[in-house]
């Protein structure tokens, strides 16, 4: 995705010819793409308040972003078998980001714009609090029971020196409930098959003969079983390992496996449940926390133009998508159009910082015209 400019210019008529020539040059040379954003009229209020309205959208606004990058990045996190599938989830209104941005219109019935423009924004804010809550409970539940899937499903893999062996083992490969008998696992080498079938009655007294099997094999060798008496386990141990045949340290109990079982089984399960409901939420509340970050850069834009161009509330604001390739003379082009806005500031843009009334920014973010930008870099895959 791109980065847009929403800005605004007066709305009389010197300007308006000015933002034609705009959209006439910046068409031909292809540096853009213009559309009309139309931001309805809406309660003024004293300029005082204005100013620290102005303050107060500001962070809204770096919040109201976070939180959108929050959201797209964990639906990518979510989808992580299909992140190619991911990017078609973030949506405005049913419509992808820019023609939602190229169409937009204020929601009535969300944000009355009879209401004093500070409601407005504690609307807002409230709206992006309760996302961001919903998301943080929403997402630790699924992540738990993900991570505690994970950490099962790890124990399945590599090799069998290291693995699980829940899954493999069986009751049958053991002798249980002996007083003096008992099974040992023992890794062997491919390389070592031989040596074992040849050495492994000889590593101790009291070897059961006969008795080994390999029940399950890797990349790297088998694992077999062994049966031999109790009381020199510990001599055919140490004597194995001098061979390079590695006993696993294995108790074999049948509850505790098929609990372990029963337990990969139960997460898989319990993940597959919140899997549909938590991205049908989180494409949901995408969606509403885009709009109602767009509607905050629509205050900022509004204040910031009675702030900038004063009373009666007359000015028109246009959204651009700039190419790529063009961003610095599309900039260089703005700026000699509406250069008429700002003189002073114009000609000393590159030199020193602008103090403007409700904003702290530096020489390089302040321009003639009132400008926003909307960065939707960060909610690519």
């Amino acid at each position: 995705m791109s980065e847009l400019w929403l800005i605004s210019v007066p709305g009389d008529k010197t300007n308006l010819t000015a933002l034609d020539r705009m959209n006439t040059v910046t068409s031909k040379a292809n540096l853009s793409s213009n559309a009309k954003f139309v931001i309805p009229e809406l309660k003024v209020g004293t300029l005082d308040a204005l100013v620290g309205l102005s303050d107060e959208l500001g962070k809204l606004d770096a919040y109201a972003e976070s939180l959108i990058k929050k959201i797209a990045q964990y639906i990518g996190e979510v989808m992580d078998d299909s992140t190619d599938k991911a990017q078609e989830n973030l949506l405005a209104n049913g419509v992808d980001l820019i023609s939602y941005l190229a169409r937009f219109e204020w929601d009535m019935a969300k944000y009355p714009v009879k209401q004093p423009l500070k409601n407005i924004m504690e609307v807002l804010s409230k709206q992006m609090s309760q996302i961001d809550t919903d998301l943080k409970s929403r997402s630790s539940a699924y992540n738990n029971i993900k991570g505690s899937l994970q950490s099962l499903e790890r124990k399945t893999v590599g090799n069998l020196l290291t693995r699980t062996l829940a899954d493999i083992v069986n009751k049958e490969d053991f002798v249980l409930d002996s007083e003096y008998l008992v099974t040992l696992l023992v890794v062997v080498p491919k390389s070592s098959y031989g040596a074992w079938q040849k050495t492994y009655e000889s590593l101790s007294d009291m070897v059961v003969p006969r008795s080994t099997k390999m029940i399950a094999e890797d990349a790297e060798g088998g694992l077999f079983t062994v049966t031999l008496f109790r009381k020199v386990m510990d001599d055919f141990k140490a004597k194995a390992r001098e061979n390079k045949f590695i006993v696993r340290e294995f108790l074999f109990n049948e509850k505790e496996l098929q609990s372990e079982k029963a337990e990969i089984v139960k997460l898989a399960a319990d993940k597959k449940q919140l899997y549909g409901p938590l991205l049908r939420w989180l494409k949901v509340n995408f969606s509403e926390a885009f709009i109602g970050w767009i509607h905050i850069k629509a205050l900022r834009v509004f204040v910031e133009s009675v702030l900038r161009y004063g009373l009666p509330v007359n000015f028109q604001a246009v959204v651009l998508q700039p190419n790529k390739k063009s961003m610095k003379r599309l900039r260089d082009v703005l700026n000699a159009i509406f250069r008429h806005l700002d003189e002073n500031a114009a000609a000393n843009m590159k030199d020193i910082g602008m103090e403007i009334p409700g904003l702290q920014l530096s020489s390089q973010d302040y321009y003639p015209y009132v400008c926003f930008k909307i960065d939707l870099t960060n909610l690519d895959f």
